[in-house]
């Protein structure tokens, strides 16, 4: 069943425009968006989130017309590539603060921001404030905050981007296990082909402000698009072979 469905969008940022001819994301996918630097991947959550306006086309989101609703009321929850946490917080508060702004009772928030906790492996963090925080911890609560509103959809940032090689393993690893075990329906935007190889379901390939194509994922490395990266997994081979 179809969740998010994108028709004829263009949007402007500056002199930059970003064209996506047709997106649609079946709810419990897991889509990658994947693209170089600067070719739009962050300008299409921010116009699927409601942050920026397309000058053209229709965004359905669950079968609702959302091109013009504001972000509050799209059920999306979006983890920018930061994590944007509120640094004079806890960890327990920056969790729960989507509830909260919801109406539910501080009470009922912490325990709701307990239970994920819980199930990302930060129990032992929840009082401190995210200065104090690691990176493969800040992503975490991130992600709680995320889950804990019960979006309909999860708009990720670069999510491992601000992480060292030995914690980019463990949030793939994470993200695997919010995927098996929640069944949320994700948009992931990265750079980078392992991720897009290890977690999606399918993949969109973004070049120079275009949508050029979405692929499953064996589909996607037999296609021209696929060749810069399939350069680099073959110069990482080389290189291994070297140090071997």
């Amino acid at each position: 069943m179809t969740l998010l469905l994108m028709e004829n969008i263009e949007v402007t940022a500056g002199d930059f425009t970003l064209r996506i001819p047709r997106l649609e994301v079946a709810r419990g996918e897991y889509l990658i968006v994947l693209g170089a630097s600067g070719v739009g991947k962050t300008l299409l959550l921010n116009v699927i989130a409601g942050l920026a306006k397309p000058s053209k086309g229709t965004i359905m989101i669950d079968g609702r017309d959302s091109t013009r609703l504001p972000p509050e009321k799209r059920g999306i929850a979006l983890v920018p590539q930061d994590y944007g946490l509120f640094p004079h917080m806890s960890v327990i508060e920056n969790i729960s603060y989507g509830l909260v702004v919801r109406g539910i009772p501080r009470r009922e928030a912490y325990r709701e921001a307990e239970r994920i906790a819980e199930l990302l492996g930060i129990t032992s963090v929840i009082n401190r404030k995210p200065v104090s925080l690691s990176g493969g911890e800040k992503q975490r609560v991130a992600l709680a905050r995320a889950l804990v509103v019960k979006p309909k959809l999860v708009l990720l940032d670069e999510p491992l981007s601000s992480l060292d090689p030995g914690l980019r393993l463990k949030g793939l690893e994470l993200l695997a296990r919010i995927k098996s075990e929640t069944h949320i329906t994700v948009i992931h935007v990265t750079h980078d082909i392992l991720d897009a190889l290890y977690l999606a379901d399918k993949i969109a390939y973004i070049d120079k402000g275009k949508l050029e194509g979405v692929y499953k994922p064996a589909d996607f490395l037999h296609s021209p698009s696929s060749k810069p990266y399939l350069d680099i997994l073959n110069l990482s081979r080389n290189l291994l072979g070297k140090i071997r």
